[in-house]
Parts: structure tokens; sequence; C-alpha cells
């Protein structure tokens, strides 16, 4: 991967978070989940947080809107906020062969996916995670397989390609979107990243983790892998996201992670000790574009 690229200096906006997960830009604002606290915070450009709904208990889940801007929650199931507040089950995902799903992308023409399967301890060489399609009739089925730790995902402006990181594998990996809202013609992205919550924008670059767990840098990255800028920060990005008035501010979510804890441990450290996530922010030379 080519280590020449342009240096940008990030700003904090926010501080005190557990673990900030799944930011979006939705309605003038940047809504994420802050995970060990099941808040789903929404940040205005100020920096000031409002508790918006409540998230899942624990870790691995994430926030999606549908096109008539009801929220979905992802974690052991599939949840819809009702205008009232209400939260439904939205689909059954019962018949995939998961348990625990963490992140999801509805596209434009209202399919969503969600992906599970994320086991921190997999047998070597073991790819358990998978991506599951649910249609705007509610149906579900699994649309790939073989991933190795799916985590965030997005969608081309034109609802043709799906963009999966795998974390596990520390790649980008591409799929084509059938009519039918399937999965086909999986290739490799971008090698060589070290890939989280990914978002796009309007030249077709990926703003993404790279190099390893711990370098604490975020990049934006072209198709076939060359990272075109970077920024660096003091902790590891769990996740990026592109918007602010224009669509070019660079939102970040970071926090001190101890990948040898246990998921117990973990949700003891975020809900009882020092809460170390921040959200920052730094220009962007594009706009985002896509899904979410």
């Amino acid at each position: 991967m080519p280590s020449r690229s342009s240096a940008i200096q990030a700003k904090r906006l926010l501080t005190g978070l557990a673990i900030g997960e799944s930011p979006r830009w939705h309605e003038g604002r940047l809504w994420c989940a802050n995970w060990g606290t099941r808040e789903i915070l929404a940040v205005d450009l100020e920096g000031n947080a409002e508790v918006v709904a409540d998230g899942p208990p624990g870790l691995g889940w994430s926030i999606d809107w549908l096109p008539d801007a009801r929220l979905l929650v992802t974690g052991q199931g599939l949840m819809r906020r009702e205008p009232d507040g209400s939260m439904v089950p939205h689909a059954d995902l019962s018949g995939l062969g998961v348990e625990g799903f963490n992140e999801i992308v509805v596209d434009g023409r209202g399919n969503v996916y969600v992906n599970g399967g994320c086991d921190f301890e997999p047998a070597e060489g073991d790819a358990p995670g998978i991506i599951a399609l649910v249609t705007p009739d509610g149906s579900a089925r699994r649309v790939a397989d073989g991933i190795a730790f799916p985590n965030g995902m997005v969608v081309t402006p034109d609802n043709s390609t799906l963009v999966v990181a795998e974390s596990f594998a520390r790649r980008l990996t591409a799929f084509d979107i059938e009519d039918d809202g399937g999965l086909s013609n999986r290739r490799v992205w971008a090698d060589g990243v070290g890939p989280d919550g990914i978002c796009m924008d309007a030249e077709g670059a990926i703003w993404t983790g790279v190099g390893e767990f711990g370098d604490n840098l975020v990049g934006r990255v072209r198709d076939g892998g060359e990272v075109l800028e970077r920024v660096q920060l003091d902790m590891p990005c769990f996740a990026c996201m592109l918007g602010g008035e224009d669509g070019s501010t660079l939102f970040m979510l970071a926090a001190a992670w101890r990948m040898a804890d246990s998921p117990d441990d973990n949700i003891a450290r975020l809900t009882e000790g020092p809460r170390t996530g921040q959200l920052l922010t730094a220009p962007a030379p594009a706009p985002g574009a896509g899904w979410p």
C-alpha cells in the first residue's frame, strides 16, 4: 500500500463517550450508538449531544433509517422505531444461523443489509461472518458468507456495489448488487487496511482505518488500495462518517480499547470506568455519497 499521502488534522467535537459506533449524518446532526450505555446520541456541529433513543445493552449494534425515516437498530435481532417511539421487530432473522447482528446499511431502494457472525476468537482460517438482506417486504436471507469479522458497509450512489469491511482479514471486499438485492462477483476492493466502520465520498474513495491496530490512522482509500489522505489520531478509530453543512466534514469515533479483555470485562469498563470515547472532526476533500 503506497505510503505517500497528505495529512489532515483532526479536532475534538465531543468527549466522554463510552465507545461510539455507527455514525450517521441525519437531519443536520451526527447520530451514533454509544455502546455500553444503551444510548443513541445526536450531536450538533457545536458539540451539543442529546440522547434521542434507547439502544440494546452491550456491544455490537448499529443504526440506520428506512426511506420513510423510521429508525432501525441491530443487536440480537433487527428492531424498528415507530413514530410513537415504540420499538417493534422489523424482520425475523432467527433462521439465518447466527446470533447477534452488528452493522447495517439501507440502500436507496429500501433494501436492508445487516451482518453478523462476529467471532472475536475464530478457529484458524475460519470466517464465520455473514451478510443478510432484508427486502422491503420483510423477507430475510443470506446473501454472502465467509466474511472475516464483518464490520462497516457502504453502498455506492447507483445502488450497484456493496463494500464491506472484513476487519480480521484487513481488507475491504466489494460485491455487485443484483436486481433482487443479492450479492455476486466478490472481489478485493482494498487490501492491507485496518477497517471498521466506513463511509464513501463523491469521488468513490472510502474513509477507513489504515495500518495496524494501534497505529490510530484513518485513511481515504481508493479502489485498489492507494491511500490518498491520512488523519493521525491518539486512539483507535471505530467508525467514520461524512456529513456537515456541505457533506465535507469527516466525523470519526475513537476510544481506548483492550482487545485482550473479555466482552463482559469491556462492558463493565465502559459503564463503570473512565469514558475515553471521543467524536472528532476533520475537513475532507470530497463530500459524502451513497449509503449510509
